[in-house]
């Protein structure tokens, strides 16, 4: 049994987004599905057999996705973050999961499916804790000026202190 496990709520999209988020990180999968029990997908009002969890692995995350129908949807109060380390990595996971979705500032966006996450590059937070508070208030500037995708090269030259 999985200690502490993320649960994302989706309407009846669970296993499309499952399989799209598997697809884009190399260390990820599916560990188990489970479908609607008779007495169940009475209650929901869905069929039995309809996919009901969906147990997956991001990069040794834990998730469930769960099919729970309209009642709840994703906020920007929770977000997934991914630290990459190199723009390439960056620009395809910003590339794949804004397809759809919304751009929202400093990294952050929602997918096609309303989840928030922020794409962020490693070297970030090694910048934004210099002891050295004018190079992090520089970076913090950059970072904060940038309406979307963040780029490490111009995050680079704020902390070295070039325009």
């Amino acid at each position: 049994m999985r200690k502490i496990v993320t649960f994302l709520w989706f309407n009846d999209q669970a296993k499309e987004a499952v399989d799209f988020y598997v697809s884009l990180f190399e260390d990820a999968r599916i560990i188990n599905t489970t479908y609607l029990t008779e007495s169940v997908a009475k209650a929901a009002g869905k069929k039995p057999g309809d996919i009901s969890t969906i147990d997956f692995e991001l990069n040794g995350q834990n998730f469930t996705a769960l099919n729970g129908g309209p009642l709840y949807t994703f906020s920007e109060a929770i977000s997934i973050a991914v630290y990459c380390k190199t723009q390439e990595e960056i620009d395809k996971l910003w590339d794949a999961l804004s397809e759809g979705g919304e751009l929202l500032s400093c990294g952050w966006l929602k997918d096609k499916y309303g989840l928030t996450w922020q794409i962020v590059p490693e070297c970030l937070d090694i910048m934004m804790r210099d002891p050295d508070p004018v190079k992090a208030d520089r970076v913090s500037a950059a970072m904060l000026s940038m309406e979307g995708k963040l780029m490490i090269s111009e995050l680079e030259k704020a902390y070295r202190g070039e325009s």
